[in-house]
């Protein structure tokens, strides 16, 4: 049995109805099909691995305090599909998605359901120069479309059906730098899976313990602020020295011996030290930032089934591998953020709402 996977949220009976029926399934549904069946049954998904998109914004929210707060969340969880509707329909052809991430503080109390094994607030990976830092986060909200406007007006609607039950965190707005460039020059997201490559490697899909887990997907945020001045005066060959890649053309360069410095490609490397085989992550990081108020940023963002190997990618760069020899972006990229969330299926978002009496 293939997996659906949707880019938008529908109520629980629909879905059932859509498992049950596969010829009823609309056009933004598709059908992916080199993957493990998930236990129980198919799965519909969030879309996390949709293509990258023109325009972003990564809306991190707290959750106030209270009953009718959560009843509020849950009921506007639950019925996303409508809302995705409302604002995608005016441009079927603007690749508009919204994935919901949910985070550990507040997991518990919203969902009542076994927490993920591996969700917890982000640690703080100190090293001898740079330290990742974590801060709170209750609901992220990826948001992407081909038009700024849509993401707008879905960002729009949403806050206000959350209304008073939730306050804002962090609203950041992120945007295609040219042929999918970051502010410091490089390709960005070169080593990301895609089709079913990527689903494998960001979604759950085998947890018989706690089968509500599958099709979900752990997603870590960070944005970092860059120092262009200080990046710029470096020469080229010094660039692709840290970044790993040649900085015209994105051809791959060598590995440092075992020992020396490495580059931030190879440090965000994870292998399987049993198969020899990498790790992969599902990353949408997008640039981000003003000119005018001198602000130049990268917000890093990337799913995995296993949150694990994105803490070790972080740990390499900040920490260093080995330990003492940092990620030498971090000279001139700071973190600012740092959040885990634990993205459930389409399904258990739906199912919310049967909490609100």
């Amino acid at each position: 049995m293939g997996i659906l996977v949707t880019n938008w949220l529908a109520r629980t009976p629909r879905l059932r109805a859509l498992v049950s029926s596969p010829n009823r399934v609309p056009s933004f549904l598709r059908t992916v099909t080199n993957m493990s069946t998930i236990p129980g049954g198919a799965r519909l998904l969030q879309a996390i691995e949709a293509p990258l998109t023109r325009s972003a914004t990564f809306l991190v929210l707290a959750v106030k305090p209270g009953q009718d707060s959560l009843d509020t969340i849950r009921s506007t969880l639950s019925g996303v599909e409508g809302l995705a509707k409302n604002v995608a329909i005016r441009d079927l052809s603007n690749s508009f998605n919204c994935t919901i991430g949910i985070g550990s503080n507040i997991w518990d109390d919203l969902t009542k359901l076994t927490r993920p094994p591996e969700l917890h607030p982000l640690p703080i990976l100190k090293g001898s120069v740079h330290a990742t830092v974590s801060t709170p986060g209750d609901l992220l909200f990826h948001i992407r479309s081909n038009r700024r406007d849509i993401c707008f007006e879905f960002e729009r609607q949403l806050l206000g059906q959350l209304g008073p039950s939730v306050s804002v965190i962090d609203s950041t707005i992120g945007f295609r730098y040219f042929d999918a460039r970051d502010l410091l020059g490089f390709v960005d997201g070169t080593a990301n899976p895609v089709g079913a490559d990527a689903l494998d490697a960001a979604v759950i899909t085998a947890d018989t313990t706690t089968p509500t887990n599958n099709g979900g997907s752990y997603v870590v945020v960070q944005k970092y602020l860059h120092n262009l001045s200080t990046w710029s005066a470096l020469k080229t060959e010094d660039q692709e020295s840290i970044i790993g890649r040649t900085k015209l053309d994105n051809v791959e360069l060598d590995d440092a011996p075992e020992g020396q410095q490495r580059s931030h490609k190879t440090l965000t490397t994870i292998e399987d030290e049993a198969s020899g085989g990498e790790y992969s992550i599902v990353r949408d990081n997008m640039p981000f930032g003003s000119p005018a108020a001198g602000e130049y940023g990268t917000y890093f963002i990337g799913y995995s089934k296993k949150l694990w190997v994105v803490e070790r990618m972080l740990e390499n760069m900040f920490v260093g591998d080995p330990p003492g020899k940092h990620d030498r972006i971090l000279d001139f990229s700071t973190a600012v953020t740092g959040t885990t969330f634990f993205v459930p299926s389409a399904e258990v978002l739906a199912g919310l709402g049967e909490e609100v009496c």
